[in-house]
C-alpha cells in the first residue's frame, strides 16, 4: 500500500506518521514515515479485509480513511491534510495515539502501540522498537548511537544507571518514549544543540499512573549456600518519585535485575562469565532516589547508595616474554625468551558510600542556577598473596619469588558543580557561568612482604622485603569557565568562552623496614617520597556555529596552555615547564532527511602524567619489576577525528550505520622496561614517543518485519581496527602494528505468546606484526555461537534457555580453550500474575571456565580465574502495583467485579 501526504495547497509534507489499524479494535497492523516528497510505503500482512488508514502530523487534523486490502499492489493516490482550527472552545477528536511521531529532534513511541508479552519492562518494551537495539548486557543503542542516560518524566531515575530503569520500569505504567540527542541540563535551558553522537531516552508515565506505587521482591535458596534476596518499590505522585531498592546474595549478581527469564543467573549473563573478570561476590546493597519539583521553580533530585562486597579471586597465570637481545649487534631482529609461571589469591571486603544531589532554582524563565554536589567514601580491607617462578628457554629455573600483602583502605571524595545561566531573549543567546570543584583523599597503610630467591653458578641468593607501607594521596582540581553565545542571525551564533582548570596532586609514601624485634621503625629513605604535582590548563577560544535543519556546523579554536610543575620534598627536586598547543573542535553534520545524515568532526586534547608516572622514586612492591617514575614526562597531545553515517527507512524497518575513528597521539608516555638477562628481573620508567595512532572502523545493517502475531529481525555487524604502538623493549625502540576484524549476526524470530528465538554467531580475527623480535607476531582466530530460546506457553509458564559457545584460538595447551555454557530456568506465574515462582540452573553442564589470552609488546599471556559454577536455585518472586487508587495485576487491568449474587 502507498500514497502520497500533501498539505491542503499540494505540497509535500514529510515525516508524516502513516498507520493502519484494525476496525474492530484499533490494534496497530504496521506504520511507516513519509518520505521529504511525501510518500510513503506501508509493508506487512493481514487477514483483515477492511483497515483503518490513519495520517498524523503536527498541526494538522488527524487523517482517516477506511481502505479495503487486496492482494495487488495499492496505491492510494494523493492524500491531503487539513490545517488543525484551534478556534478556543473547540474540542478536537482523535481516533487513535499514532504509533510514533518524528519532532526536531525528537523521536517519540507511543508504548500502548507495541505489544508484548505480559508482564514486561521497559527493555522489552525497547526491543520491539524499530532502529532500537538490546544487547545482551543490556546496552542500548538508537539508530547506531548509543543510549547514554535514561529520564523518567524528564528527571533521571537513581543516577547514572540505566539498567534500574529498564530491568524494572513496568511497560504498563508508561505512555511514551522520547529519543532525542544527549543534552546536559545547560542545553536544555538554553536550547543548544546536544550531542548527535549519543542519544538520551525519556520516558513518560501515564498521567492515571503517576500516582500510586509499583513494588518487586524476591527471595531464592539454592544449592552450595548459594542465595538472592532483594527488592525495589517506587511511590509516583505527580512530580514527586520516591524510589527505595535492596539486595542481598552471593551470585555475581547486583540485585536489581529482575527479567523473567534469566534474573539473578549470576555474572550478568552467559555471554559475559566466559572471559570475564571472574571471582565469586558476595554483595549487599541498598539505596534511596528522590525526586520532587515545587511550583515550577524549585527542582530536587538526590540518591544514596550503600554497598558491601566480599569478593575471592584466584588465577593461574603462564606468560612468555619475548624481548630483543640488546646485547647481540650482530644479528638484527634476535630476542631472547624466558617464560614465567604464577599463582595468586585475593579478597577483598569494602564497604561503600555514594551520594549525589541536584538543587535548581529557575529565578524567571531566563535565569536558573544548578547545585550539583557529590559524595563518595570507600572503606576496604585488602588480603592478597602470589608465587611466581621464571625459567630460560631451557626450562632451567631462574628465580621465584613469594609476595603477602595486607592493606587497609580508605578513600573519599567529594565534587560540587555550580552552573549559572542568563538567557537573553528566546532566539538563543545567553550568558554562562560554571564553577567545577573535586576534592580525592585516600590512605593506604599496606602491610608488605616479600621473598625472592634467584638460582645462579653462585648458588642461592634470596632477597627479603618485610615492610609497612604508609600512602597517602589528596588530589585537589578546580575549573571554572565562562561562555557567552551571541546571536547572528537565525541559526548562526558567535560563541565566546574562556575554561580553566587547576589540579594538584600530593603523594606521601613512606616505607618502614622492620628491625630485629620485628617492629617497623626503620625509614628506608631511597623509596619513601613526599611528591607534588601542579597542572594549570587556560583555553581561551572562540568559534562560529551554526544549527540548521538540515546542517549543523560547530567549531571552535583556540590556545590550550599547560603548565607543569613537580617537587620532590624529600630529595629537594622540582622544576616546572609551560606547553602551548592549539584548540581545535569542528564538526559538520548533514542530515539529507530524517534518519538519514552524515557527520565529521576533529579534536585536540592535551593529557597530563600521571604522578606515578612521574614520581622519580623507587617503586619494588613487584620483585622482579622495578618501576621508577621519570619528572621530565611532557603531557600527551592527541588529535582525534570521527565520523558517521546513518539511515534508517521506516517504510522497509531496515537501516545501515557506520563510523570511523582517527587517533594521532605525539608526546605518548609509554613504559620502557630494561630486562637482566641473567635473573631476568626488570627495571621500569617512562618516556615520552611519537607515532602512535589508532583507527577503528565499523558498519551495521537491520531489518524488521513484523506480520500481526509474528515478528523476524536480525543484524549484521562489522567491527574492524588498526593500531600502530610505540614503545620499547629491553630498552630497544620498535612499533607494532595490530589488525582486528570482527563479523557478527543475530537474529530475532518470535512468535506472540509462543516462542522468541534468539540465535547469534561471531568471529574475531586478530593479526600482529612487530619490527623486532619475530617470535611476537602472532595471528588467531576467536569464535563465538549463541542461542536464546524463551517459550511462553502454555498460559503463565516461561520456559527459558541461554546456550553459549565460546573457543579462544592460540591459547596455551595447559588451559581449556572451549566452553559450552547452558543456562535455564522455567517459571510460573500465579495469583492474578501477581507471583512468580521459578527454578533455575546456572551452568547446566558443568563446565563453565573462564580462560583468557592477553598480548603485551613484548609477552603473551594465558590465564585462568576462579568462577561461579554450577548451581541450582528456586526463588519466588511478589509485585504489588497500585495506580490512582487501583489495584493492578501484571496485565495492567483492572480485575473485574465479581459476578452478580456473589
Amino acid at each position: 500500500m502507498s500514497g502520497k501526504v500533501l498539505d491542503p495547497e499540494g505540497n509535500p509534507l514529510p515525516s508524516a506518521t502513516v498507520y493502519v489499524e484494525k476496525v474492530s479494535d484499533s490494534t496497530l497492523v504496521t506504520y511507516t514515515i513519509s518520505e521529504s516528497s511525501g510518500e510513503f510505503t506501508l509493508a506487512g500482512s493481514s487477514k483483515e479485509k477492511n483497515l483503518n488508514l490513519l495520517i498524523s502530523f503536527a498541526g494538522y487534523k488527524p487523517f482517516k480513511k477506511l481502505v479495503q486490502i487486496k492482494k495487488e499492489t495499492q496505491n492510494l493516490g494523493d492524500l491531503k491534510m487539513e490545517l488543525e482550527d484551534n478556534q478556543l472552545g473547540e474540542v478536537t477528536v482523535v481516533a487513535s495515539r499514532p504509533p510514533l511521531t518524528l519532532k526536531k529532534d525528537t523521536l517519540e513511541f507511543n508504548a500502548d502501540s507495541f505489544k508484548t508479552r505480559q508482564n514486561a519492562n521497559l527493555e522489552e518494551l525497547l526491543e520491539k522498537l524499530p532502529g532500537v537495539e538490546v544487547d545482551s548486557d543490556g546496552a542500548i543503542t538508537v539508530n547506531g548511537k548509543p543510549v547514554s542516560s535514561i529520564k523518567v518524566n524528564g528527571k533521571e531515575f537513581f543516577g547514572d544507571d540505566p539498567l534500574i530503569a529498564t530491568k524494572n520500569l513496568p511497560k504498563e505504567i508508561i505512555e511514551k518514549i522520547q529519543v532525542s540527542n544527549e543534552k546536559t541540563k545547560s542545553e536544555e535551558f538554553t536550547g543548544k544543540a546536544g550531542d548527535p553522537d549519543n542519544k538520551t531516552i525519556n520516558i513518560t508515565i501515564k498521567e492515571d499512573k503517576n500516582k500510586g506505587y509499583f513494588a518487586r521482591a524476591t527471595a531464592g535458596g539454592g544449592t552450595d549456600d548459594r542465595y538472592e534476596l532483594s527488592g525495589i518499590g517506587n511511590i509516583f505522585k505527580d512530580d514527586m518519585r520516591l524510589s527505595i531498592l535492596a539486595s542481598s546474595n552471593n551470585i555475581n549478581s547486583s540485585g536489581f535485575s529482575f527479567d523473567e527469564v534469566y534474573g539473578m543467573m549470576g555474572g550478568g549473563n552467559a555471554r559475559s562469565v566466559f572471559g570475564g573478570g571472574g571471582g565469586i561476590t558476595k554483595a549487599e546493597n541498598a539505596g534511596l532516589n528522590y525526586t520532587n519539583e515545587w511550583n515550577d521553580k524549585y527542582e530536587f533530585n538526590g540518591d544514596y547508595f550503600f554497598g558491601r562486597n566480599d569478593t575471592r579471586q584466584e588465577t593461574e597465570v603462564e606468560t612468555k616474554y619475548t624481548i630483543a637481545d640488546s646485547t647481540n649487534t650482530e644479528e638484527d631482529g634476535a630476542s631472547i625468551s624466558f617464560f614465567e609461571n604464577s599463582d595468586s589469591y585475593s579478597n577483598l571486603l569494602n564497604d561503600s558510600h555514594r551520594a549525589n544531589a541536584r538543587f535548581e532554582i529557575e529565578f524567571d524563565t531566563l535565569t536558573k542556577l544548578s547545585i550539583s554536589p557529590r559524595f563518595t567514601a570507600n572503606i576496604g580491607i585488602s588480603e592478597r598473596g602470589s608465587s611466581s617462578d621464571r625459567s630460560n628457554e631451557d626450562g632451567e629455573l631462574v628465580n621465584t619469588t613469594l609476595i603477602e600483602e595486607s592493606e587497609d583502605i580508605h578513600s573519599t571524595s567529594f565534587s560540587n558543580n555550580i552552573d549559572f545561566i542568563k538567557r537573553f531573549g528566546n532566539r538563543g543567546a545567553f550568558l554562562q557561568l560554571e564553577f567545577r570543584t573535586t576534592y580525592d583523599d585516600q590512605e593506604n597503610d599496606n602491610y608488605f612482604y616479600s621473598e625472592r630467591v634467584v638460582y645462579d653458578d653462585n648458588g642461592n641468593n634470596t632477597e627479603i622485603q618485610d615492610q609497612y607501607i604508609d600512602e597517602d594521596g589528596n588530589t585537589e582540581n578546580y575549573s571554572f569557565s565562562v561562555s557567552q553565545r551571541s546571536v547572528l542571525s537565525d541559526d548562526l551564533f558567535l560563541d565566546l568562552s574562556y575554561d580553566f582548570s587547576s589540579n594538584n596532586n600530593t603523594n606521601e609514601r613512606y616505607v618502614f623496614e622492620a628491625d630485629e624485634n620485628g617492629d617497623y621503625s626503620v625509614l628506608n629513605e631511597g623509596l619513601s617520597s613526599n611528591f607534588e604535582v601542579k597542572s594549570r590548563q587556560h583555553i581561551p577560544n572562540a568559534g562560529i556555529n551554526y544549527e540548521g535543519d538540515v546542517w549543523r556546523i560547530d567549531t571552535n579554536f583556540g590556545l590550550l596552555n599547560t603548565t607543569l610543575e613537580n617537587n620532590n620534598y624529600l630529595s629537594d627536586i622540582s622544576f616546572d615547564n609551560t606547553y602551548n598547543n592549539l584548540y581545535m573542535r569542528a564538526r559538520i553534520r548533514y542530515e539529507v532527511e530524517r534518519s538519514k545524515s552524515l557527520s565529521i568532526d576533529y579534536s585536540t586534547d592535551a593529557n597530563v602524567p600521571s604522578v606515578r608516572q612521574l614520581q622519580p622514586v623507587i617503586d619494588q612492591t613487584n620483585p622482579n619489576n622495578i618501576i621508577t617514575g621519570n619528572p621530565d614526562l611532557r603531557p600527551s597531545y592527541t588529535h582525534n577525528i570521527r565520523g558517521g553515517y546513518r539511515n534508517f527507512d521506516f517504510s522497509t524497518r531496515s537501516g545501515i550505520f557506520s563510523y570511523f575513528n582517527l587517533n594521532f597521539t605525539e608526546n605518548n608516555v609509554v613504559a620502557r622496561t630494561i630486562t637482566d638477562t641473567q635473573d631476568f628481573s626488570r627495571t621500569t620508567t617512562y618516556t615520552n614517543v611519537d607515532g602512535a595512532m589508532s583507527a577503528s572502523l565499523g558498519v551495521f545493517y537491520n531489518k524488521q518485519k513484523k506480520n500481526e502475531n509474528s515478528e523476524f529481525r536480525y543484524r549484521l555487524s562489522l567491527n574492524s581496527s588498526y593500531n600502530k604502538n610505540v614503545g620499547y623493549s629491553n630498552g630497544i625502540k620498535f612499533y607494532s602494528e595490530t589488525v582486528s576484524i570482527d563479523p557478527s549476526i543475530r537474529i530475532t524470530y518470535a512468535i506472540e505468546d509462543i516462542i522468541e528465538i534468539n540465535p547469534e554467531v561471531g568471529i574475531g580475527y586478530n593479526n600482529s606484526h612487530y619490527s623486532i623480535s619475530n617470535p611476537n607476531d602472532r595471528e588467531f582466530i576467536n569464535q563465538r555461537a549463541g542461542l536464546e530460546v524463551t517459550t511462553y506457553w502454555p498460559k503463565n509458564v516461561v520456559f527459558g534457555n541461554d546456550i553459549s559457545y565460546n573457543k579462544f584460538g592460540n591459547v596455551s595447551s595447559q588451559f581449556d580453550n572451549t566452553s559450552l555454557l547452558w543456562n535455564t530456568s522455567l517459571g510460573y506465574q500465579f495469583w492474578d500474575e501477581k507471583a512468580n515462582l521459578k527454578i533455575k540452573v546456572y551452568d547446566v553442564l558443568d563446565q563453565v571456565i573462564n580462560t583468557r589470552r592477553q598480548f603485551g609488546d613484548d609477552y603473551i599471556q594465558d590465564s585462568s580465574s576462579l568462577v561461579l559454577t554450577q548451581y541450582a536455585m528456586l526463588s519466588f518472586t511478589y509485585n504489588l502495583k497500585n495506580f490512582g487508587g487501583k489495584n493492578y495485576g501484571s496485565r495492567g487491568g483492572r480485575r473485574p467485579p465479581p459476578p452478580p449474587g456473589r
